[in-house]
């Protein structure tokens, strides 16, 4: 009854349902001021052919005429009676066979449906929900977003401005709450003045406009946004966002790190204060053909924390072997990485160029970034206006084995490809694979279901736009927790559990259990220790940072508690 209530109030409360309703009346009105009409010319009528009825009779001749039942227990004689009730059949088809069940569809019973479904659908949450996460529309980034919230046990509502889609996103188990964008009341009702982050990942006139009325609202709750130019960063950044994130730069940057095709150094991935992690081809070293126990890396004061083979993940065990499309996944300090590109630096040397398929903000960011460590490389696009000028830039389309050919795939150490639709990379990354089995292949996904196909095809690491996006705004409220350093691994930190505390890296058993590698720990002066020796003791309470799949951070959770 509860329920039935409010969805009553619902119903009338709305300005488009009191219209609707005052249309329907006066529809009602003009019906029934018709059938008094043709009652009273009923009498008149039969007067003229020398019949009596009573006014009941009128009104029940009107209706089963109007209605089309027509029993005709009651018949006029004369032409002039005849073609009144032609009349009167002809108007009450029209007017309860056709308008009447429309205009009730349309005026009643439509938006009933519509409160329905609107008292279901939160218009506002709790008065005293604290640290939650607002998030502005459903993407591929919101939808990562809200993955990696649950997963942290940490509230949020996503604002939807258009009713149908609110109800249906309500119906999928999402906290939705409906409302407008545009209106600083949607803000107050979410309470923004008591949230722990605003996170808008729209176009960039609507972040502009969200972070406006947010910051309206409240003028300290973090505001993250996203932008597609640096023009678009400077108006959200006065319009009161706390930090916008290019997504498209990020993720160029991002494919560029991961080309380690060229050579056999370490190539930094990853970061967490002084911790660096870092991704190193094997191919053509002396490390092939070995175990890691064999390999004896910690000479080198490098940790291996998992293996990339052919884009699959293994964690680091002292019998993995490393194969000749083995990419190293290493932890440690800048010098420690030093000292392992001094005994590497002189394998796998390339001087040719990478091929960057994808002229767009994507595929010019991750050209700039292999500028800057000194990597040549090619564009190719069939947009003249998305590549660089020169031999540079290769005009054409790249499923043409011509076009490749003359930018040079035979004998290219890496591919980027970097197009904004997926299909299309999943089919390139099966083409490219198809020409070159030696051949480096980084590919971009924009939804995270595609990353493992995009493996499947041959891709050696993927990146997805949606997890990049995530994590990037998930930082301010998780404090920089958790970084991703390729699709499907990350670095996070996280306090040392009452059941590990006192135990050696070696009695605990971490890797062994979850296939988590322990890479830092925090001293008791604040300063960490990278790759701590197996014998260190842990603290219950202190931070140590792990390494591992999102999969293995959860049975770490399960094995040891939080």
């Amino acid at each position: 009854m509860k329920f039935s209530t409010t969805q009553i109030l619902v119903f009338f409360s709305e300005r488009r349902t009191q219209r609707n309703i005052r249309s329907l009346l006066k529809f009602v009105g003009v019906l029934v001021a018709l059938i008094v009409l043709y009652s009273v010319l009923f009498h008149f009528i039969m007067a003229y052919e020398g019949q009596r009825h009573s006014w009941v009779t009128g009104f029940y001749w009107t209706l089963t005429v109007m209605s089309t039942l027509g029993f005709g227990d009651i018949t006029f004689q004369s032409d002039l009676g005849r073609v009144f009730s032609i009349l009167v059949l002809a108007t009450g088809i029209i007017m309860l066979l056709i308008l009447l069940p429309f205009t009730i569809i349309q005026f009643f019973y439509a938006p009933w449906v519509e409160a329905q479904t609107a008292a279901r659908t939160p218009r506002q949450i709790g008065s005293d929900t604290r640290g939650h996460v607002i998030l502005t529309g459903y993407n591929p980034v919101t939808m990562a977003l809200i993955r990696k919230l649950d997963q942290a046990g940490i509230k949020y509502v996503l604002l939807v401005a258009d009713f149908e889609q609110a109800s249906t996103h309500h119906d999928m188990g999402l906290s939705v709450m409906f409302g407008p964008l545009d209106s600083p009341e949607t803000y107050r009702l979410a309470q923004a003045e008591h949230a722990g982050l605003v996170a808008t990942t729209e176009e960039d006139v609507i972040n502009t406009n969200v972070a406006f009325l947010v910051r309206r609202v409240s003028p300290d709750v973090p505001i993250v946004a996203t932008a597609t130019s640096e023009t678009a960063a400077a108006i959200l950044k006065h319009a009161g966002a706390t930090r916008v994130l290019q997504l498209g730069a990020m993720m160029g940057r991002s494919l560029a790190r991961c080309m380690v095709g060229g050579d056999a150094i370490t190539h930094v991935v990853g970061k967490l204060d002084e911790l660096l992690i870092a991704e190193a081809n094997t191919n053509r070293t002396p490390l092939v053909g070995k175990t890691l126990a064999e390999n004896r890396m910690s000479e080198l004061g490098v940790s291996v924390i998992g293996l990339w083979q052919r884009g699959e993940y293994q964690p680091a065990t002292p019998d993995a072997v490393v194969g000749e499309h083995t990419i190293l996944v290493l932890a440690g300090s800048a010098e420690q990485f030093a000292n392992y590109d001094e005994a590497f630096v002189i394998y796998n040397v390339s001087t040719k160029p990478v091929l960057i398929i994808g002229g767009g903000r994507v595929g010019s960011a991750a050209a700039r970034a292999l500028s800057e460590r000194s990597v040549d490389w090619r564009i190719i696009d069939i947009d003249p206006e998305q590549v660089p000028t020169g031999e540079r830039g290769i005009v054409g389309d790249a499923r043409d084995p011509n076009v490749l050919k003359r930018a040079g795939i035979e004998d290219t150490p890496a591919v980027l490809i970097t197009t904004h639709d997926d299909s299309v990379n999943i089919y390139l990354t099966i083409y490219c694979r198809s020409l070159r089995d030696d051949l480096q292949i980084v590919s971009r996904a924009t939804l995270e279901q595609n990353t493992e196909t995009l493996h499947s095809a041959g891709a050696d690491f993927v990146h997805s736009y949606a997890s990049m996006g995530s994590s990037g705004v998930l930082n301010p409220i998780l404090g920089d927790r958790i970084a991703t350093v390729t699709e499907g691994f990350d670095i996070f930190r996280i306090s040392v559990p009452l059941s590990l505390d006192g135990k050696s890296l070696v009695e605990c058993g971490v890797r062994e259990k979850t296939g988590c590698t322990i890479v830092a720990v925090r001293n008791e002066d604040g300063s960490i220790d990278i790759n701590p020796p197996a014998g260190s003791r842990l603290v219950a309470g202190r931070e140590m940072v792990l390494a591992g799949t999102g999969e293995s951070e959860v049975k770490f959770k399960e094995a040891f508690g939080e």
